[in-house]
């Protein structure tokens, strides 16, 4: 019997334990699905002090103004994103443009191919001959043409990834989950080869690397201001509902100077990144970068600085004097009422009834000099 209670203790301590093990799984997956866990207490999901004493930001892309023509998209947000990050902490990253602006190609990028193809052709003549030669990413294999390695990848890995496409997009429930789970390792292989290997069908890869890097890009259409009505208002929306602290906008365009002096007004930081030194965007906002800045670093360091002047300005806010009419209003009465009081209960330092006798006599009725000698007299006796 004894072994027995022994053996059931034991067991509930391992079930309970359990149920413990499950409890912190279940939060830690609610945590990374940004929900509430149910039944479990918030203690656990409490940020940090030192995350939340930080600034939330957010970045805002005018693709259309403001396109990475000059380097390469995800390298330019990556290091978009670092420098905003000094700023506190990025929460929210948005780019907008018409399909005009990812079916551009860059002048750079126009160049690249150009002498690309001329590469080629030199390869397959034999009057280049590389020391490395070609190596396939997916399957290893080595090509001395760069003709050769593009054929490769299309006619095999390309069409085996298609393969695998269709046959996830096909599949339902539980079939789908499991090809999904299956092919995600290849499938990521093949997607970071093909960035190298393949030209992209449309455009130079815009939409797709600004993606890759983390940031929610949003086709509109093709009315004139139509990208920026869109960010406008999004923007607009962000500062309603306090998503954010700082805003980082990417643009020359002066259509967003009045959004900027709202975001001002609401007391948020504000910070352009953009190509003019002198313009409109630059002068309303709190600081400004260049692109330039960004890709060097600049921005990264000059952002400590900018960080201790953006303190040292809410600590004069609080030292300032503000005025408010209904504090100033009740201290007013309340001076009053305490004045009338102690008029009122003063006591023995008025002669009630000299004050009766100057009242009989009207305001204007001076005193002679016959009043004042039978007065100095009369007090003498």
């Amino acid at each position: 019997m004894v072994v027995h209670m022994k053996m059931r203790s034991i067991w509930r301590l391992a079930h309970f334990g359990k149920l413990d093990a499950l409890k912190y799984t279940y939060t830690a997956f609610a945590r990374y699905c940004h929900s509430e866990p149910l039944g479990v207490t918030a203690t656990y999901l409490e940020p940090s002090p030192s995350s939340s004493n930080k600034n939330s930001v957010a970045i805002f892309w005018d693709l259309d103004n403001k396109p990475p023509n000059s380097f390469p998209p995800f390298d330019a947000a990556i290091k978009l994103r670092a420098s905003a990050s000094s700023f506190g902490v990025v929460q929210y990253m948005v780019a907008y443009a018409n399909r005009h602006a990812f079916s551009h190609i860059p002048p750079v990028v126009r160049e690249q191919r150009k002498e690309r193809k001329v590469l080629n052709k030199l390869e397959n003549k034999g009057v280049i001959r590389l020391v490395e030669p070609y190596l396939c990413r997916v399957c290893g294999r080595k090509f001395y043409t760069n003709e050769k390695f593009v054929n490769h990848f299309k006619q095999i890995h390309e069409r085996e990834h298609m393969k695998r496409v269709s046959q996830i997009e096909s599949a339902r429930g539980k079939r789908r989950v499991n090809l999904v789970a299956k092919y995600s390792m290849k499938m990521e292989k093949y997607k970071s080869a093909a960035r190298d290997a393949l030209t992209p069908k449309v455009g130079y890869g815009l939409a797709d690397e600004l993606k890759r890097a983390g940031f929610f890009v949003n086709m509109v259409s093709d009315r004139p201001q139509a990208a920026d009505v869109a960010l406008r208002n999004n923007m607009v929306d962000v500062m309603d509902k306090r998503k954010a602290d700082c805003l980082v906008l990417v643009s020359d365009d002066s259509d967003f100077v009045d959004v900027l002096k709202e975001a001002k007004l609401r007391c948020l930081r504000t910070v352009v990144v953009g190509d003019i030194n002198d313009g409109p965007l630059k002068r309303t906002a709190d600081v400004g970068f260049s692109w330039r800045d960004i890709l060097m670093g600049k921005a990264k360091k000059e952002a400590v600085s900018v960080m201790g002047h953006w303190k040292d300005r809410d600590i004069l806010k609080r030292l300032e004097w503000t005025y408010n009419p209904e504090v100033d209003r009740k201290m007013y009465d309340y001076y009053d009422e305490s004045e009338s009081q102690d008029f009122e209960d003063s006591e023995g330092g008025v002669d009630v009834e000299f004050i009766e006798k100057d009242d009989r006599r009207a305001w204007w009725d001076l005193d002679s000099d016959d009043d004042a000698s039978s007065q100095a007299s009369h007090l003498s006796s």
